[in-house]
C-alpha cells in the first residue's frame, strides 16, 4: 500500500508560509528571470492564469487585478522540502522522494485505518510545523494513490486523505478522471487516445491489455495494470544522468570577458557541486555562450568549446578551470551576450576510476578533493560563502532579474522575520 504525500502550489505555499498576507489572495510566482508563470494559486486559477504564460503579457492585468507576484526564490522552497521530507521520514522510514514537493510513503504491514489516521495526522503536522498543506492519497499502487491524491487535494470534504480501497471506489475515480491527468500517460499519448474514444481513465482500464500493448508498448500496459490496482511500478532507479548542464539567460547582454568569467565560473562550482552530490566524476566540460536571437539588429554568434580532463574530476577548481579555458578559446569581442553555461560529460561513478601507476597528481587532487567537501559543507544553503577567486561573491542567483523575489525566511540571518 502506498501513500502518495503531495504539497499543494507548492512554490506559493512555501511563499505564504512567511508571509500570511497572501492568504486567499491570487498569487503566482515566476521563472527565473521573471521570465513566466511556474506556479499559481487557486484564486489566479480561477482568475484565468494560465501556466507558463509570459509574465509581460499578465503584467498589466495583474495590476488590474491585484494578483500578487513573486520571483522564484528556490533556496526558500529546497529548505521547506527539506522539513517536510524531514517529517515524513520520521514517520514512515520507506520514503521515496519523487520530487521537491511530492514523495511515496511505503505503507506495507499497517492495517487501512493505521495508514488512514497516519496519514490524517500529517496533514496536520507538517501545515502546523512548516506552513505547508498537503494532500495524501492511499491505494494499492502508486499510479492509483497519485489518482486518491487528485481527489484529495481538489475535494475538501476528504480533509487532505483521499483513501482508494475498493473496487466500486476505484472504478469511479477512473470514471471521473481525464485520461490527460493520469500519471505515466504522456502528452502526446492523450491526444492519440481521445481520437480513439479514450477520454477518461475507465476507458483506459476497459481495454485489453493487448490493445493497450499495440498502442502504448509495455510502459502503457504497466499504467493499465496499475489502474487495475496491481503494484508493478517498482522504485525509480535514479541512473547515473550522462551529462550534467547549468546555463542561465541574462538580464541584461554581457559584452566583457571579465563578467562572463565570473558567470562561467559560477556554472561550473554548481555543475561540480552536483557530479559530487550524486558520487561521479566527468572527463569532459564543455562551455557555450550565445547572443540573443531575437535581436536581428545585432551581430550573432553561438560558439561553444570542449575541455578533456586527463584524469576525471569531481573537485571545483579542476572544473572551473577547465571551463575558463574553454571560454577564453571561444570569446570574441563586439558581441552582447545573452546566454551561457557549463556542460559536463563523459560521466563515471567515483568508484569506477582506472588508476594510473605513474600518476604523479594524486596527492594533489585528494587535497583538493577535501577543499570541495568543505566548500560543500558551507555553501549548503546557496550562500556560496566558500568559492574559487573566479567565482561571484553572494548567492548564486544574483545577477538574474528577480524583481519580486522574498527573503530568504529561513536560510539568512539577515532575512529572518522581524517581529514589531
Amino acid at each position: 500500500m502506498y501513500a502518495l504525500v503531495d504539497c499543494n502550489n507548492f512554490f506559493v505555499s512555501c511563499e505564504r508560509a512567511f508571509q500570511p498576507q497572501l492568504e486567499g489572495r491570487p498569487v503566482v510566482v515566476l521563472s527565473n528571470n521573471d521570465g513566466c508563470v511556474v506556479a499559481r494559486s487557486n484564486e489566479s486559477k480561477a482568475l484565468g492564469v494560465k501556466m507558463g504564460i509570459p509574465y509581460y503579457q499578465l503584467r498589466e492585468s495583474a495590476n488590474g487585478r491585484r494578483i500578487e507576484v513573486r520571483s522564484s526564490n528556490y533556496t526558500l522552497y529546497g529548505d521547506l522540502s527539506r522539513r517536510v521530507m524531514g517529517i515524513l521520514r520520521e514517520a514512515c522510514p520507506e520514503l521515496q522522494v519523487y520530487s521537491i514537493d511530492e514523495a511515496f510513503m511505503v505503507l506495507d504491514g499497517m492495517s487501512l485505518d493505521q495508514a488512514r489516521n497516519l496519514c490524517r495526522e500529517l496533514v496536520r503536522k507538517i501545515r502546523r510545523w512548516t506552513g505547508i498543506p498537503v494532500s495524501i492519497g492511499i491505494a494499492s499502487s502508486k499510479t492509483l494513490a497519485k489518482v486518491a491524491n487528485h481527489f484529495a487535494k481538489k475535494y475538501s470534504g476528504y480533509r487532505g486523505v483521499c483513501v482508494i480501497d475498493t473496487d466500486e471506489k476505484r472504478l469511479k475515480a477512473l470514471q471521473l478522471t481525464p485520461i490527460d491527468d493520469i500519471w505515466g500517460i504522456g502528452w502526446r499519448s492523450a491526444p492519440k487516445l481521445q481520437k480513439m474514444g479514450v477520454n477518461t481513465a475507465l476507458d483506459f482500464v476497459q481495454r485489453p491489455s493487448a490493445w493497450v500493448h499495440k498502442h502504448m508498448g509495455i510502459t502503457g500496459v504497466r499504467t493499465w495494470q496499475e489502474l487495475q490496482g496491481e503494484d508493478v511500478i517498482e522504485e525509480e532507479n535514479h541512473e547515473r544522468r550522462q551529462t550534467i548542464c547549468t546555463s542561465r539567460s541574462f538580464a541584461e547582454t554581457i559584452p566583457d570577458l571579465d563578467e562572463l568569467t565570473l558567470r562561467i565560473s559560477d556554472f561550473a562550482g554548481i555543475c561540480a557541486h552536483k557530479l559530487r552530490k550524486e558520487h561521479s566524476l566527468a572527463y569532459e566540460v564543455c562551455t557555450f555562450i550565445q547572443t540573443n536571437p531575437f535581436r536581428k539588429d545585432l551581430p550573432q554568434y553561438y560558439p561553444a568549446a570542449t575541455t578533456r580532463l586527463e584524469m576525471p574530476s569531481s573537485n571545483t577548481p579542476q572544473i572551473v578551470s577547465a571551463a575558463l579555458r574553454a571560454l577564453e578559446s571561444i570569446y570574441k569581442e563586439g558581441f552582447q551576450y545573452k546566454r551561457a553555461g557549463v556542460i559536463i560529460a563523459n560521466i563515471i561513478a567515483d568508484d569506477a576510476v582506472q588508476g594510473d601507476l605513474f600518476d604523479t597528481e594524486e596527492e594533489h587532487r585528494q587535497k583538493a578533493d577535501k577543499v570541495s567537501e568543505l566548500m560543500d559543507k558551507f555553501n549548503s544553503s546557496g550562500s556560496n560563502m566558500l568559492r574559487v577567486a573566479s567565482q561571484r561573491p553572494g548567492h548564486y542567483a544574483e545577477g538574474i532579474r528577480r524583481e519580486h523575489c522574498s527573503p530568504l525566511f529561513s536560510t539568512s540571518w539577515e532575512d529572518l522575520i522581524k517581529v514589531h
